[in-house]
């Protein structure tokens, strides 16, 4: 416990009992004013109480005027990291690698929390236990939240979850899998989303997935139709895809070299490791 907070531990420790007894895990600077009388803080005292407790790691700022408990309040339970996310921008989704994690498409753990939101929406500034490490990256708490802006028309394909004791919103499996093939480099790689693809399998709703595709673009349309021929889906579903036009080669994987075969059938430039150069 830090100086300041031995000067005044108790009104400050009765503040997060407060916040605890009402289910208050995350809560704002007003809320925290509300029940500062009952426990022994005057209004005007409540903001300076909060930077002691923030000081001494008892709470979290996650940006202004907004705060989580920690996890060194007794008798609560930490906050999620996807708890937190839906508290920094709106509307919000986790989504991408993280997505792909939740839905156990991937063996692996992602550092970093992707979260899809609007091209309207303000992201977090950087604050104190918040930094900024590039556009649409922030660090709050010891982790780091991507935050993946698109077009309002774009945001869909969700779905609301619990996560420990909170509701959170995920993208759902097929928008998880063809934001994959529109950004791989979210998602680990793009030999990450093909094994994603494979661990789904047959359980993948081709309705679903094609009209995701075709509302992201023809792009990744066509990396899709690449995708599900392969898994074996009959032709015959894949019709809509195979007729879009397109004017010139798009490679299936984004994020690498424009090398490799060319698939007349898909407009797909076969850029795998594999195949480049073959």
């Amino acid at each position: 416990m830090t100086r300041e907070m031995a000067e005044h531990p108790a009104a400050g420790i009765e503040l997060l009992r407060a916040l605890a007894a009402e289910g208050e895990r995350i809560f704002s600077t007003s809320r925290a004013r509300e029940l500062g009388p009952a426990a022994g803080l005057s209004s005007a005292y409540v903001r300076q109480a909060l930077h002691y407790l923030h000081q001494a790691g008892w709470i979290i700022r996650l940006k202004k005027g907004l705060y989580a408990l920690g996890s060194a309040v007794p008798g609560v339970m930490p906050v999620h990291e996807y708890e937190i996310a839906m508290t920094l921008v709106e509307p919000a989704a986790i989504s991408h690698w993280s997505a792909m994690s939740y839905h156990s498409l991937t063996d692996q753990i992602p550092r970093t929390v992707f979260v899809l939101t609007t091209s309207e929406a303000s992201l977090p500034r950087a604050a104190n236990g918040a930094h900024g490490k590039g556009r649409g990256l922030r660090t709050i708490a010891g982790t780091n939240y991507r935050f993946v802006r698109v077009k309002p028309e774009r945001f869909f394909g969700t779905t609301r979850v619990w996560i420990a004791e909170s509701r959170v919103t995920v993208t759902n499996v097929e928008r998880t899998l063809v934001d994959g093939l529109n950004m791989p480099q979210y998602c680990g790689d793009f030999s990450e989303v093909l094994h994603a693809f494979e661990v789904r399998g047959q359980d993948i709703d081709v309705v679903r997935i094609i009209d995701y595709a075709l509302r992201l673009g023809a792009a990744t349309a066509k990396r899709l139709g690449w995708v599900l021929e392969s898994q074996g889906v009959p032709e015959s579903k894949l019709e809509g895809l195979a007729a879009l036009p397109v004017t010139s080669y798009r490679t299936l994987d984004p994020s690498g070299p424009r090398k490799g075969p060319r698939n007349r059938h898909w407009m797909i430039q076969e850029n795998l490791p594999g195949s480049i150069g073959t």
